[in-house]
């Protein structure tokens, strides 16, 4: 360690980024790069052993096992997001931040990433999820936040009538 530095703690630093999962705006995906190559690309950077049989399970996860050879460029954008979202859970996060994670997705892909979401709580897993589609939000969350301007103007536990505490607090 070097003098003057803080010393390290499973709370902070490196450690603390290997137990978050992040899917944004930005896909962070190399379009030239297979779906296969992507995710062992970033199970590596985690230091998964196996990475090309972790990104198999994830594409299979996904429902793309069938494009895994396929560069990413040639997806549309919903089996793209489908990706990211593996590529932000490659490495089993204990916390995972999705913005808008149903961008782009179809009915099937839509229902995938539901049943997805409900494994991550299952398993324990912190999910904090920024959506404005209200009704496919509804069964999953535990807390709900609502936001106006940034800043927050309604919280709820076990939150259900999601549309409707929206429009009053709100306003739309």
């Amino acid at each position: 360690m070097e003098r003057g530095s803080p010393p390290s703690s499973p709370c902070s630093g490196p450690a603390l980024r290997e137990r978050i999962g992040v899917l944004g705006h930005d896909l962070f995906l190399y379009p030239e790069l297979t779906a296969r190559e992507n995710l062992a690309f970033f199970a590596g950077l985690y230091g998964i052993a196996d990475t090309n049989a972790r990104a198999r399970a994830a594409l299979e996860r996904a429902g793309l096992d069938n494009r895994s050879e396929d560069p990413v460029s040639s997806f549309s954008r919903g089996m793209r997001q489908r990706v990211a979202l593996e590529r932000a859970l490659i490495h089993d996060p204990r916390l995972a931040l999705l913005d808008e994670p149903f961008t782009g997705l179809d009915d099937a892909s839509t229902g995938a990433l539901v049943s997805r979401l409900k494994m991550l709580r299952d398993t324990g897993a912190i999910v904090i999820l920024a959506t404005h589609d209200l009704d496919l939000a509804e069964g999953l969350l535990d807390h709900a936040l609502f936001l106006r301007d940034g800043r927050i103007v309604e919280a709820m536990t076990a939150p259900d009538a999601l549309r409707s505490t929206y429009r009053s607090v709100i306003g739309r």
